[in-house]
């Protein structure tokens, strides 16, 4: 998991969290689940019953009491609160995969650039049928001078991790930096093992 999906992920569960709660915090008082079963909320709860609402009249003639900045104050917050989400939402939407690769380095020679899904299949073709690798599936992902490839390798029973990396390195990785001209192709790879069922012995 990248440090950027992970971080996607955390907003997601706090956001979520949040309205679960407002949500749950609502429903109770609407249905008025807490006379209903004979529920004590805690002390100073809000909205415990139908009747109750979240701002009463007293807060809010308190916090109008505070002064012209207050409430340029609330709109500066629910504007920036507005371009932050935007800000995360068109991040979201943006291109994950650069989509093409210069060949011969960068600037991209003569113009000539290669698909980054072109590439991909044909590392995990050659990554596929090296000795003990059961399957392979290989991303580029990030921009197109700062990519970065994640090959994952399903090992077979009789592969071995070291043999498998050094043949991985001097063959399908070496063969895309060649015929890229990439001297920098900064690539993780994740190993794992197939399963088998048990040898039955008679």
């Amino acid at each position: 998991m990248t440090p950027r999906s992970a971080l996607n992920r955390t907003l997601l569960a706090l956001a979520g969290l949040v309205f679960l709660g407002g949500g749950l915090l609502i429903l109770f008082a609407g249905l008025d689940l807490y006379r209903r079963h004979d529920l004590a909320p805690p002390a100073g709860w809000p909205l415990t019953t139908p009747a109750d609402v979240l701002l009463g009249s007293a807060d809010r003639a308190r916090w109008s009491s505070q002064g012209w900045w207050w409430w340029p104050a609330v709109i500066a917050a629910l504007v920036l609160t507005a371009l932050l989400a935007l800000w995360w939402l068109l991040a979201q939407l943006s291109r994950h995969r650069p989509g093409s690769l210069p060949v011969g380095g960068t600037p991209p020679q003569e113009g000539v650039e290669l698909r980054d899904r072109a590439l991909s299949e044909a590392i995990a073709n050659e990554a596929g049928a090296l000795p003990g690798v059961g399957h392979a599936a290989v991303v580029i992902t990030g921009r197109p001078a700062r990519h970065r490839t994640r090959i994952d390798l399903t090992l077979t029973p009789e592969g071995t991790p070291g043999a498998t990396l050094g043949a991985l390195c001097e063959g399908p990785i070496g063969t895309a930096r060649r015929s890229t001209g990439l001297t920098d192709m900064p690539t993780e790879v994740r190993l794992q093992v197939s399963r088998h069922g048990p040898h039955r012995v008679e």
